[in-house]
């Protein structure tokens, strides 16, 4: 910075304002600095950097899996908004192992994180609360934790099951199954709802039509196809199946149909998270949209406003309401 500040006839600050994005910097000086840096191929020493300013400009994601799309569209646009601002982002996977994801927090906070951004994958809050004692800056995303007042971002998950519901009885289904997440908020959420929908349209609710999965990562399509070939064994068979999110309705898809039933003539599909290649399957996949984008990026916009921050403020709660997507799956004639 001293060789480009002398080279220009400018002071060491201004190198310094250009490089950190600064807006009180002119376009014309701007221009000049950074066509200098790129002849020098000039990279700044982030450990210098981090020494001068005590932050490291690293902010870490702990989610359960990392094969997920859901998720993985999280990351992206996490990503997209803390690079803007000088960040990068550190992606680790707990794979649904509370332990696992413990260990994984601690990896972090070791290598001084300016914070962690945290889909937990259990409901054990005491390594939060250490946090916050600490006043280290995190974000829940997707799964809230009873017991704890923490900055959360994600979906109403009890309208999720809601919407779901309500559009397979609005085609006529009157037999609704529901393949079931996991017992963390989002899958109790999504139950809560899909039974407040049966019990507003009158619909009696039944244990028989309502089967668990435990996984969200890959395994996810298999525990899919399984779950559904126990609801075919119920005699009435369900006419309409809510699952608690795409990979699950991709894994019942291919049950019901190589069972010889047509989607949705004899049993209406719909699922969660609106994932890009629900257009490409057998039969396009209705989905309820959870927002995964807008997920990432108000969790991204909290985090930094978190680092800014001189004081720790009060913790924010943000719903993002989820909208309905009808396709082949659900249209029925």
């Amino acid at each position: 910075m001293k060789d480009i500040a002398k080279d220009l006839g400018i002071s060491q600050a201004t190198v310094s304002k250009v490089l950190r994005e600064h807006p009180d910097i002119g376009a014309k000086t701007r221009q000049r600095v950074l066509q200098r840096v790129k002849e020098l191929d000039y990279q700044p020493n982030s450990l210098a950097r981090s020494l001068a300013t005590g932050r490291s400009y690293l902010i870490g994601l702990v989610a359960p899996s990392l094969l997920h799309p859901f998720f993985a569209q999280i990351a992206r646009a996490l990503s997209n908004v803390i690079r803007e601002k000088g960040y990068s982002l550190i992606v680790s996977s707990s794979e649904e192992d509370p332990e696992l994801e413990k260990e994984e927090i601690s990896r972090l906070l070791a290598r001084r994180l300016d914070a962690l951004v945290i889909a937990s994958a259990g409901s054990n809050i005491e390594q939060l609360k250490r946090m916050d004692n600490k006043a280290q800056p995190y974000v829940l995303i997707d799964r809230d934790l009873a017991g704890l007042a923490a900055n959360f971002v994600g979906i109403n998950d009890e309208k999720v099951g809601r919407l779901a519901t309500e559009h397979l009885i609005d085609m006529g289904c009157r037999r609704v199954a529901h393949i079931r997440g996991r017992d963390n908020s989002t899958g109790l959420g999504r139950v809560e709802g899909y039974r407040q929908a049966l019990r507003h349209r009158g619909i009696p609710y039944s244990e028989d039509y309502v089967v668990r999965a435990d996984h969200t990562d890959t395994e996810t399509t298999r525990q899919g196809a399984e779950a559904m070939r126990l609801l075919l064994e119920q005699d009435p068979k369900p006419d309409g199946v809510f699952c608690f999110n795409d990979p699950l309705a991709i894994g019942a898809m291919t049950t019901i149909l190589e069972s010889g039933l047509r989607i949705p003539e004899d049993i209406a599909l719909i699922g969660c998270g609106n994932l890009p290649n629900n257009d490409c399957l057998r039969v396009s996949l209705s989905s309820i949209d959870q927002h995964s984008q807008m997920i990432g990026q108000r969790a991204a916009e909290l985090v930094l406003s978190l680092i800014e921050s001189e004081q720790m403020p009060r913790a924010r709660t943000i719903i993002l309401e989820p909208t309905l997507v009808v396709r082949s799956s659900t249209q029925r004639k």
